[in-house]
Formats: structure tokens, sequence, C-alpha cells
């Protein structure tokens, strides 16, 4: 049952097409995943349906599959996302070699859907200030083979603080009270009301504070949200206007949604296949650059030489840095890191353990082949017991890549008989 306050204003707001939204909320919703591009061509999959029209990697699936199963999933072939929640990045249109930053980044749908674009190329910081959160959020990175991007668990304030001026482009896909995803999630729908929706307006004015002194001039800020208040979408937008003279709204291109005005738009669940959503596109026109230090790299330890050299590894451009326990590398434009709260640091490539070296599962997942490598398909036994955490047998000796039809799943360590299981027990079946 909808909050009566919500039903009343949703009606004011839409007036004869009240009806046909009603009737939108009582359909199934339209589920959706996102092809990774860092992870090759898109395979061809018989639940996968039409194209999600706001984004060339997206497509709707057959709601009965459970793709969340498949080891392609694992394997970080595609993430489940919603089609609605593609809209930001796609009005953020992020290029290779830019400073992004996705200021509330989990769980990462987004985040991902950036880095696909990226191609791999230029510097992503995703933060995320809840510390739970922000895990699974790291979690997603390392899945979907991303190696340029900076995990933080920071206050939105603290990092316009250490980087101002310094992004081309910021996405705030801010906390809401998520009258959008009221078809989707019933604790949405409880704990709706009213001073939930003034408290997170007043949240995302902050937030949206923060986000443009990230940004440098002539940068691109998109807003965006999944409820459907005007209180925490157009409003909050020209009250940031209002008080932020350097930005304008900018006129883009975007056939598939509703206008809202200059550079607004609304994703209503009875005009297309998704959940509701806002976005907002913001350029930056005055502001200085910031001159931030990039981070001081090390030398890479002998042991990660032999091991690279042994499998056939090359790394991208970057850099190597110790981060705890771990051997970590991080993309050029990586800035200095003193200060913040860091979970992640670019892409982990393993450990020093007397004087051997032992690779880490994001380095299988970001790896398209090695000198060692065994596939085995992915509706195979083999590729369900390697997930459960069982030995593989193989006559391989050493440290080996296991793909499911080429795509990176982890590692295995061989004796010549058989390959000791090194996939994460955390991820295990």
């Amino acid at each position: 049952m909808l909050p009566e306050a919500f039903l009343q204003r949703i009606k004011c707001q839409l007036n004869e097409e009240y009806p046909a939204f009603l009737e939108s909320l009582a359909r199934p919703r339209a589920v959706a995943l996102r092809f990774n591009p860092l992870k090759g061509d898109a395979p061809r999959l018989p639940f996968v349906q039409e194209n999600v029209p706001w984004e060339p990697q997206g497509y709707y699936y057959d709601p009965d599959t459970r793709p969340g199963l498949h080891p392609y999933h694992e394997a970080g072939v595609y993430y489940l996302q919603e089609a609605s929640a593609m809209s930001a990045v796609a009005l953020l249109d992020p290029q290779p070699g830019e400073r992004i930053c996705d200021l509330c980044a989990a769980p990462g749908g987004k985040t991902t859907q950036i880095a696909g674009r990226m191609a791999g190329e230029g510097f992503l910081l995703c933060n995320e200030i809840n510390p739970k959160r922000a895990k699974i959020l790291s979690r997603n990175i390392e899945r979907m083979g991303v190696s340029n991007a900076l995990v933080t668990n920071e206050h939105p304030a603290r990092l316009a603080e250490k980087f101002a001026g310094y992004f081309d482009r910021v996405l705030i896909d801010a906390p809401c009270s998520g009258e959008g995803m009221f078809r989707k999630e019933e604790a949405a729908v409880t704990d709706w009301s009213q001073e939930t929706v003034e408290m997170c307006a007043r949240r995302q004015a902050e937030i949206l504070s923060s986000g443009a002194v990230l940004l440098k001039a002539g940068g691109r800020l998109v807003y965006s949200t999944c409820t459907f208040a005007p209180e925490e979408n157009e409003l909050t937008i020209e009250n940031f206007l209002a008080t932020h003279p350097e930005f304008v709204l900018e006129d883009v291109s975007a056939p598939w949604f509703t206008p809202a005005g200059t550079g607004m738009f609304r994703l209503w669940p009875h005009k297309l296949l998704g959940e509701g959503h806002f976005a907002a596109v913001l350029r930056k026109t005055d502001g200085e650059e910031s001159g931030t230090a990039s981070i001081k790299g090390e030398k890479l330890p002998r042991e990660w030489i032999a091991f690279a050299k042994e499998l056939q590894i090359d790394l991208p451009e970057g850099t190597p840095i110790s981060f705890g326990q771990s051997l970590y590398w991080a993309p050029l434009d990586m800035p200095e890191l003193r200060g913040v709260k860091v979970l992640r640091p670019g892409l982990e490539l393993g450990e020093v353990k007397k004087d051997r070296f032992e690779p880490a599962h994001a380095l299988a997942l970001w790896l398209k082949s090695a000198a060692r490598t065994e596939v085995f398909a992915a509706e195979s036994s083999t590729a369900q017991a390697y997930l459960r955490g069982e030995t593989i047998p193989s006559q391989s000796r050493g440290w080996t890549l296991l793909q499911v039809d080429g795509y990176s799943l982890g590692w295995g360590k061989g004796d010549g008989k058989v390959l000791k299981n090194h996939y994460p027990k955390g991820l295990r079946r």
C-alpha cells in the first residue's frame, strides 16, 4: 500500500497521466544487465533480450532466469543493473583518459559503468561514506576487472578539501527517499515520509556543494536520484544554482527521457521500461584547476618481476605502491593520498610471502590471458566445482589462470596432478 501523501502529490505532478503511472506500478518490473567492455566482446546469452536504448552495453533479460548464478557473473562479464539507473552515466558521458569522481558510488553499478567507458585509461575515484557499503563497492570494482580506480571511504567535504578542481567530470547519485524504487523495494515504501524527503534534500545540498568544489572549470557534473520528489530534484538544483553562479544547466540531447527543464530529465515508469529516476546535467563555467601532486611510486619487488615474467603478464601504464600487506598497481594520474581513507588504491597484484609472490584474485579478474591458462566451459561441472572451492584435475605446475569460455575467473596452483583451488573462500558457493 503506497503512502497516501505520496499518491496525492504524484496526482498533482502527473494530472491526466496519473492512472497510467499507477498501472505501471502494478506491472512486473523490467530487469536488466550491463555487459562489461573491460572483459572483451559480450557473449550471446539465451536469456538476454532487447537493448536498453540509452546504454549500448545494457540489455533487458528474461526475469525467470537467474543470471546472478551464472559463472559469467562471477567473472565480471556483466553487472546486474536496473535500466533507469544506467541513465546517469549515459548523461555524464565519461571519456578515456579523464579524471572522474563518482562521489556516492556504492554498490558500484554506475562506477563500473563509468570504468567500462574509460577503457582502463585515466583516473577514477569512487567514494562511499558508509564503511560496509564501501567494502561492497570495492568487491564489485575487483569483480569487474577495473584497474584505474581508487576506492575511498570519506565524507564528500573531506574529498573537496583534498581534491578541489581536480576532476573533469563528477557524478553525484545522491542518497534519496527512494520513491522511484517503490515497485522494486518494499522497504522504500515503509520507510517513506515527508520528513525523510526533506531530510534527504538537506543532505543532497551538502553533497552537491562538495561535488562543485571537486570539479574543474569547464567540467560536467551530473546529479541524479531515484525519487519523484521535486524537493530532492528540481528544487535542489534551483537552490544549488542560486548559490553557485559558476554553474549552468547544460542543454544535452536525451530523447529517451522526459524533459524537466533545460538539462533536467525525469524517467517515469509509465513511459519507459525502468524505474523512476531524475537527472540534471550541469557545467562549471569558472574556477581553478588543481595542481594536486601525483603519488610517488615504488620499486617492483623481484618476486613480482619473476612471477610476471613466468606468466607473461604485462601491466598498463602505472606505478607500484604498497598498501597494507599487498602490492597494488596505481594509475599514473593517482593523486597523493595522505590523510584520505582508502580501501583500494588501484589494481591489487598480490603479496610477497617468504620470497615468493602470491597473486591476488583481483589480478586474475583483470587478466585476459597468461602463459599458464586452463579454459573450461561455463556450463561444465568443472566450472561449478571450481566455484565451490574444489580441486581441479590438471597437469599444470605452478600458478595457473582459470577461465570460463575465455573469461578469467580466478587462480589455481598446480602440482602436476591437480590444481589447488585459490578461489576466495568468501565467494565460494
